[in-house]
């Protein structure tokens, strides 16, 4: 067989020019999140954060990663990608707050079968705006170009967080006790799970149009869909600053009840009051659209409490008070009790 001569890596479908001018596009946004202890600038072959800017007689450095799942095929199917980079960032810096530490800094990692740098770009807009709302640094990442893996126009995204706290202020569920109160604070919507199930009830059962304006939604139906999750971060910080919170839990797939119960203790449970608060009208629309049974909606679902704490029963008033004043709200769902 005789040779073919002059090929380049662009003939197989890396165009590492285009991973070069996404670089220098994403540079501005990503230095505009900086904070204090961010000593590199990226485009190095690691991220260096000093902390000196954050002195604790012992402090623990507190990881989380994970990825945005099949709520991406919305923003394909919508070609939208200024939201999805801030679930990344919620879904990471949520878990990292349950334990009462502050988000330092972020990476991220883009995969994708042909790079385009305009949709990096986008992308990145939502990184940037997400570290933005949780207080922490877009200090570097990975856009991997893979032909093959992935299908035209599609892409997966993941994100790594990494936060600080004082060990003798970690919050683990310890100190939860019959009689607490728990505190759900409010969802955005359906944030980022559950999403295999939303398409095949919208998309593959009834064939909606992602364009098509709902009126139960108030928007196109992507649009609804791709609303970004909650970043936590200010309220809780602030919250655990000042009143005393026994555990925290992110409400993510497995809904209200399978993530609660990961941080409350042995021989306690949670007596949750559903009528407590209005889920968002997109649970009611999903539900009535699939005919889904009100306990597999609960299990898959957030039903509308991104993140609930567990406080003290006498500092309920007091705390959901506290929460109405930075804006982000809350309710008083439920107590604990012995099992």
């Amino acid at each position: 067989m005789k040779p073919r001569k002059n090929l380049t890596y662009k003939d197989s479908g890396v165009d590492i020019s285009s991973g070069e001018r996404a670089v220098e596009l994403i540079r501005e946004k990503v230095s505009r999140t900086f904070i204090p202890g961010v000593l590199t600038e990226i485009g190095g072959f690691g991220s260096l954060f000093s902390l000196r800017d954050y002195p604790m007689e012992d402090p623990v450095l507190v990881s989380g990663a994970d990825g945005v799942g099949t709520k991406l095929k919305v923003a394909f199917m919508m070609n939208r990608h200024d939201t999805v980079g801030i679930d990344a960032v919620a879904m990471c810096a949520n878990d990292v707050i349950t334990t009462g530490a502050r988000p330092l800094f972020f990476l991220d990692y883009i995969g994708t079968g042909r790079l385009d740098p305009g949709t990096v770009v986008e992308i990145v807009d939502g990184l940037a705006e997400g570290c933005r709302r949780a207080g922490c640094a877009l200090v570097g990442g990975e856009t991997a170009e893979m032909p093959g893996i992935y299908a035209p126009g599609e892409y997966d995204l993941a994100g790594f967080c990494v936060g600080i706290v004082e060990r003798t202020k970690i919050i683990d569920g310890t100190s939860i006790r019959p009689g607490d109160a728990v505190i759900g604070l409010p969802s955005s919507g359906l944030h980022s799970n559950g999403f295999s199930l939303v398409r095949k009830v919208v998309f593959e059962v009834h064939g909606m149009d992602p364009f098509g304006y709902v009126a139960e939604l108030g928007a196109p139906l992507g649009d609804a869909l791709l609303e970004p999750t909650v970043i936590y971060a200010d309220a809780v910080l602030k919250l655990v600053e000042k009143f005393p919170v026994g555990g925290i839990a992110h409400v993510t797939g497995g809904g209200l009840a399978g993530n609660l119960s990961r941080v409350i203790p042995v021989g306690l449970k949670a007596e949750i009051v559903p009528e407590s608060w209005t889920p968002p009208p997109v649970f009611g629309f999903i539900r009535e659209l699939g005919g889904i049974a009100g306990e597999e909606m609960n299990r898959v679902f957030n039903m509308g409490i991104g993140m609930a704490l567990v406080v003290p029963g006498g500092a309920a008033s007091d705390v959901l008070g506290f929460l109405s004043e930075q804006s982000s709200g809350g309710f008083e769902i439920g107590r604990i009790a012995a099992k």
